[in-house]
Protein backbone atom coordinates (compact mmCIF):
# COMPACT_ATOMS: atom_id res chain seq x y z
CA UNK A 1 0.00 0.00 0.00
CA UNK A 2 1.13 3.78 -0.42
CA UNK A 3 0.86 6.09 1.97
CA UNK A 4 -1.35 6.02 4.59
CA UNK A 5 -4.55 6.64 3.35
CA UNK A 6 -6.92 8.85 6.13
CA UNK A 7 -10.63 7.44 6.98
CA UNK A 8 -13.01 8.76 9.57
CA UNK A 9 -14.86 8.03 12.24
CA UNK A 10 -17.95 10.03 13.38
CA UNK A 11 -19.79 9.54 16.77
CA UNK A 12 -22.88 11.31 18.18
CA UNK A 13 -22.01 11.53 22.06
CA UNK A 14 -24.76 11.86 24.21
CA UNK A 15 -26.06 7.59 24.92
CA UNK A 16 -22.99 7.08 22.47
CA UNK A 17 -19.77 7.67 24.21
CA UNK A 18 -21.42 8.71 27.46
CA UNK A 19 -24.64 7.34 28.94
CA UNK A 20 -27.74 10.01 29.08
CA UNK A 21 -27.34 13.56 28.17
CA UNK A 22 -23.92 15.49 28.82
CA UNK A 23 -26.02 18.26 30.65
CA UNK A 24 -27.53 15.54 33.57
CA UNK A 25 -23.69 14.55 34.65
CA UNK A 26 -23.35 18.24 36.64
CA UNK A 27 -24.97 20.92 35.29
CA UNK A 28 -28.80 20.04 35.63
CA UNK A 29 -27.71 18.65 39.58
CA UNK A 30 -26.63 21.96 40.23
CA UNK A 31 -30.16 23.68 38.98
CA UNK A 32 -31.83 22.12 41.64
CA UNK A 33 -34.35 20.39 39.93
CA UNK A 34 -34.57 16.98 38.42
CA UNK A 35 -32.98 15.69 34.58
CA UNK A 36 -36.88 14.97 33.48
CA UNK A 37 -37.77 17.85 34.55
CA UNK A 38 -35.53 20.29 33.05
CA UNK A 39 -36.46 18.15 30.19
CA UNK A 40 -39.89 18.43 30.04
CA UNK A 41 -39.78 21.87 30.10
CA UNK A 42 -37.47 22.40 27.27
CA UNK A 43 -39.79 20.36 25.16
CA UNK A 44 -42.79 22.48 26.16
CA UNK A 45 -40.93 25.37 25.23
CA UNK A 46 -40.23 24.25 21.74
CA UNK A 47 -44.07 23.11 21.29
CA UNK A 48 -45.52 26.26 22.89
CA UNK A 49 -43.41 28.59 20.40
CA UNK A 50 -42.93 26.03 17.10
CA UNK A 51 -39.21 26.50 18.50
CA UNK A 52 -36.16 24.33 17.94
CA UNK A 53 -35.85 21.47 20.53
CA UNK A 54 -32.14 22.17 20.96
CA UNK A 55 -32.46 25.82 20.55
CA UNK A 56 -35.50 25.66 23.41
CA UNK A 57 -33.02 23.19 25.67
CA UNK A 58 -29.96 25.67 25.15
CA UNK A 59 -32.09 28.74 26.01
CA UNK A 60 -33.67 26.85 29.36
CA UNK A 61 -29.92 26.28 30.65
CA UNK A 62 -29.78 29.77 29.89
CA UNK A 63 -32.29 30.98 32.04
CA UNK A 64 -32.56 28.22 34.60
CA UNK A 65 -28.88 29.03 35.49
CA UNK A 66 -29.56 32.58 36.39
CA UNK A 67 -32.41 31.59 38.53
CA UNK A 68 -30.16 29.18 40.59
CA UNK A 69 -27.19 31.56 39.99
CA UNK A 70 -25.34 29.02 38.09
CA UNK A 71 -22.22 30.24 36.33
CA UNK A 72 -22.71 30.28 32.51
CA UNK A 73 -19.17 31.04 31.60
CA UNK A 74 -17.40 29.40 28.86
CA UNK A 75 -14.68 27.63 31.31
CA UNK A 76 -17.41 26.59 33.66
CA UNK A 77 -18.88 24.52 30.74
CA UNK A 78 -15.60 23.42 29.98
CA UNK A 79 -15.67 22.20 33.51
CA UNK A 80 -18.43 20.80 33.70
CA UNK A 81 -17.15 18.06 30.87
CA UNK A 82 -14.61 17.09 33.11
CA UNK A 83 -17.54 15.48 34.67
CA UNK A 84 -18.58 13.00 32.54
CA UNK A 85 -18.08 9.77 32.52
CA UNK A 86 -17.99 7.15 30.14
CA UNK A 87 -18.93 3.76 28.75
CA UNK A 88 -16.26 0.56 29.30
CA UNK A 89 -13.43 1.56 27.56
CA UNK A 90 -13.89 4.12 25.79
CA UNK A 91 -10.79 6.37 27.40
CA UNK A 92 -8.59 3.61 26.31
CA UNK A 93 -10.43 3.30 22.90
CA UNK A 94 -9.04 6.11 20.84
CA UNK A 95 -5.33 4.79 20.89
CA UNK A 96 -5.59 1.37 20.68
CA UNK A 97 -8.26 1.89 17.37
CA UNK A 98 -5.39 4.11 16.16
CA UNK A 99 -2.89 1.88 16.62
CA UNK A 100 -4.77 -1.01 14.27
CA UNK A 101 -5.48 1.16 11.89
CA UNK A 102 -1.98 2.22 11.41
CA UNK A 103 -0.76 -1.12 11.29
CA UNK A 104 -3.28 -1.59 8.11
CA UNK A 105 -2.06 1.24 7.01
CA UNK A 106 -4.64 3.59 7.44
CA UNK A 107 -4.79 6.73 9.74
CA UNK A 108 -8.06 7.51 11.29
CA UNK A 109 -9.92 11.16 11.64
CA UNK A 110 -12.32 10.93 14.86
CA UNK A 111 -15.50 13.98 14.84
CA UNK A 112 -17.85 14.83 16.82
CA UNK A 113 -21.21 15.53 15.27
CA UNK A 114 -23.94 16.37 18.44
CA UNK A 115 -26.55 18.29 19.66
CA UNK A 116 -24.85 18.23 22.76
CA UNK A 117 -22.90 21.68 23.83
CA UNK A 118 -19.33 21.74 22.39
CA UNK A 119 -17.75 23.28 25.39
CA UNK A 120 -18.91 20.10 27.59
CA UNK A 121 -17.52 17.72 24.99
CA UNK A 122 -13.93 20.12 24.69
CA UNK A 123 -13.40 19.86 28.79
CA UNK A 124 -13.36 16.00 28.70
CA UNK A 125 -10.67 13.96 28.66
CA UNK A 126 -11.10 12.31 25.18
CA UNK A 127 -11.60 15.88 23.23
CA UNK A 128 -7.80 16.36 22.49
CA UNK A 129 -8.65 12.70 20.19
CA UNK A 130 -11.36 14.66 17.81
CA UNK A 131 -10.04 16.58 14.49
CA UNK A 132 -13.55 17.97 15.07
CA UNK A 133 -15.98 19.17 17.57
CA UNK A 134 -19.04 19.77 15.74
CA UNK A 135 -21.74 20.49 18.66
CA UNK A 136 -24.29 22.94 19.44
CA UNK A 137 -22.51 26.26 21.51
CA UNK A 138 -23.05 29.76 22.45
CA UNK A 139 -21.77 33.21 21.48
CA UNK A 140 -20.12 34.38 24.60
CA UNK A 141 -19.58 38.13 25.46
CA UNK A 142 -16.19 39.76 26.53
CA UNK A 143 -16.42 38.31 29.72
CA UNK A 144 -16.58 35.15 28.50
CA UNK A 145 -20.42 34.88 29.89
CA UNK A 146 -23.03 32.72 27.27
CA UNK A 147 -25.50 35.05 26.13
CA UNK A 148 -26.70 33.80 22.77
CA UNK A 149 -26.94 29.82 21.06
CA UNK A 150 -24.21 30.57 17.84
CA UNK A 151 -24.74 26.84 16.98
CA UNK A 152 -28.00 24.37 16.97
CA UNK A 153 -27.27 21.35 15.43
CA UNK A 154 -30.45 18.56 15.44
CA UNK A 155 -30.83 15.21 14.45
CA UNK A 156 -31.42 16.57 10.06
CA UNK A 157 -28.61 18.79 10.02
CA UNK A 158 -25.89 16.51 11.17
CA UNK A 159 -25.71 15.18 7.96
CA UNK A 160 -24.35 18.32 6.74
CA UNK A 161 -21.52 18.46 8.93
CA UNK A 162 -20.93 14.42 7.36
CA UNK A 163 -20.22 16.39 4.01
CA UNK A 164 -18.19 18.87 6.00
CA UNK A 165 -15.61 16.01 6.89
CA UNK A 166 -16.24 14.36 3.61
CA UNK A 167 -15.10 17.79 2.06
CA UNK A 168 -12.55 18.91 4.70
CA UNK A 169 -14.37 21.68 5.72
CA UNK A 170 -13.06 22.01 9.33
CA UNK A 171 -15.82 24.42 10.74
CA UNK A 172 -19.43 25.04 11.07
CA UNK A 173 -19.84 28.79 9.22
CA UNK A 174 -17.82 28.28 6.20
CA UNK A 175 -20.56 27.04 3.70
CA UNK A 176 -18.66 28.48 -0.03
CA UNK A 177 -17.07 24.74 -0.65
CA UNK A 178 -20.07 22.53 0.85
CA UNK A 179 -22.03 24.13 -1.92
CA UNK A 180 -19.57 23.73 -4.48
CA UNK A 181 -19.18 21.11 -6.69
CA UNK A 182 -15.92 18.80 -6.20
CA UNK A 183 -15.45 15.85 -7.69
CA UNK A 184 -15.36 12.62 -5.67
CA UNK A 185 -11.89 11.69 -6.05
CA UNK A 186 -10.56 15.15 -4.53
CA UNK A 187 -12.19 14.77 -1.50
CA UNK A 188 -10.02 14.50 0.96
CA UNK A 189 -12.05 11.54 2.63
CA UNK A 190 -14.44 9.69 0.42
CA UNK A 191 -17.66 8.21 2.46
CA UNK A 192 -16.81 4.99 1.68
CA UNK A 193 -13.78 5.86 4.13
CA UNK A 194 -16.18 6.81 6.64
CA UNK A 195 -18.22 4.82 10.18
CA UNK A 196 -20.60 6.82 11.78
CA UNK A 197 -21.66 5.57 15.03
CA UNK A 198 -24.85 6.74 16.61
CA UNK A 199 -27.29 5.55 19.46
CA UNK A 200 -30.52 5.71 18.09
CA UNK A 201 -33.74 7.61 16.26
CA UNK A 202 -32.12 10.80 16.14
CA UNK A 203 -29.11 9.51 14.44
CA UNK A 204 -31.28 8.72 11.60
CA UNK A 205 -30.53 11.01 8.65
CA UNK A 206 -26.93 10.39 9.25
CA UNK A 207 -27.01 6.85 9.49
CA UNK A 208 -29.13 6.80 6.08
CA UNK A 209 -27.01 9.23 4.52
CA UNK A 210 -23.69 7.97 5.60
CA UNK A 211 -25.43 3.98 4.08
CA UNK A 212 -26.70 5.85 0.94
CA UNK A 213 -23.23 7.14 0.20
CA UNK A 214 -21.58 3.65 0.74
CA UNK A 215 -20.24 4.14 4.04
CA UNK A 216 -21.04 2.73 7.53
CA UNK A 217 -23.56 2.73 9.90
CA UNK A 218 -23.31 1.80 13.46
CA UNK A 219 -25.84 1.63 16.47
CA UNK A 220 -25.12 0.92 19.66
CA UNK A 221 -26.99 1.06 22.78
CA UNK A 222 -26.23 1.11 26.38
CA UNK A 223 -26.34 -2.58 27.82
CA UNK A 224 -27.27 -1.37 31.34
CA UNK A 225 -30.66 -0.87 30.05
CA UNK A 226 -32.36 -3.70 29.50
CA UNK A 227 -35.87 -3.59 30.93
CA UNK A 228 -37.96 0.25 30.33
CA UNK A 229 -39.73 1.57 33.19
CA UNK A 230 -42.74 3.65 31.32
CA UNK A 231 -43.43 0.70 28.38
CA UNK A 232 -40.85 2.65 25.93
CA UNK A 233 -38.38 0.66 23.78
CA UNK A 234 -35.11 -0.14 25.42
CA UNK A 235 -32.08 0.86 23.86
CA UNK A 236 -31.52 -2.22 22.35
CA UNK A 237 -34.49 -2.50 21.00
CA UNK A 238 -34.60 1.14 19.24
CA UNK A 239 -31.52 -0.50 17.71
CA UNK A 240 -32.58 -3.99 16.43
CA UNK A 241 -35.49 -1.91 14.47
CA UNK A 242 -32.45 0.38 13.01
CA UNK A 243 -31.51 -3.01 11.54
CA UNK A 244 -34.88 -4.25 10.69
CA UNK A 245 -35.43 -0.58 8.50
CA UNK A 246 -32.01 -0.87 7.05
CA UNK A 247 -31.10 2.32 8.53
CA UNK A 248 -27.52 0.84 10.43
CA UNK A 249 -25.27 -1.91 9.10
CA UNK A 250 -24.40 -2.82 12.61
CA UNK A 251 -25.49 -2.73 16.07
CA UNK A 252 -23.31 -3.11 19.23
CA UNK A 253 -23.28 -2.57 22.77
CA UNK A 254 -21.39 0.70 23.51
CA UNK A 255 -18.85 -0.99 25.15
CA UNK A 256 -15.39 0.06 23.37
CA UNK A 257 -13.24 -2.54 25.30
CA UNK A 258 -11.25 -4.30 23.47
CA UNK A 259 -12.31 -7.52 21.87
CA UNK A 260 -15.88 -6.90 22.97
CA UNK A 261 -18.29 -7.05 20.25
CA UNK A 262 -17.73 -3.34 18.64
CA UNK A 263 -14.22 -3.46 18.75
CA UNK A 264 -14.50 -6.27 16.68
CA UNK A 265 -16.72 -5.10 14.40
CA UNK A 266 -14.52 -1.64 13.84
CA UNK A 267 -11.80 -3.77 13.16
CA UNK A 268 -13.42 -5.81 10.63
CA UNK A 269 -14.75 -2.64 9.15
CA UNK A 270 -11.17 -1.01 8.89
CA UNK A 271 -9.57 -4.30 7.43
CA UNK A 272 -12.34 -4.08 4.62
CA UNK A 273 -11.62 -0.59 3.75
CA UNK A 274 -7.71 -1.32 3.83
CA UNK A 275 -8.56 -4.39 1.39
CA UNK A 276 -10.51 -1.87 -0.59
CA UNK A 277 -7.46 -0.06 -0.72
CA UNK A 278 -5.07 -2.51 -1.58
CA UNK A 279 -7.44 -4.05 -4.74
CA UNK A 280 -7.53 -0.12 -6.04
CA UNK A 281 -4.15 0.31 -6.06
CA UNK A 282 -3.64 -3.41 -7.52
CA UNK A 283 -6.41 -2.43 -10.29
CA UNK A 284 -4.62 1.29 -11.28
CA UNK A 285 -0.85 -0.91 -11.70
CA UNK A 286 -2.57 -2.80 -14.31
CA UNK A 287 -4.39 -0.36 -15.85
CA UNK A 288 -0.80 1.82 -15.84
CA UNK A 289 0.89 -1.09 -16.92
CA UNK A 290 -1.37 -1.69 -20.31
CA UNK A 291 -1.59 1.76 -21.14
CA UNK A 292 2.05 1.62 -21.61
Amino acid sequence: MNSKRTIAIAYDFDGTLAPGNMQEHKFIPELGIGNSEFWEEANQKAKEHDMDEILAYMQLMLEKAKEANVSIKKESFINYGKSIEFFEGVETYFDRINKYAESKGLKIEHHIISSGLREFVGGTSIAKHFKNIFASGFKYNSKGIAEWPALAINYTNKTQYLYRINKGVNNSYDNTLINKFVPDEKRPIPFKDMIYIGDGETDVPAMKMIKYQRGTAIAVYNPHITKSKDGSKTPRQVCLELIDQNRADYIAPANYTEGEELDIILKRIIDKIAAEHELQDIKNSIISFSEQ
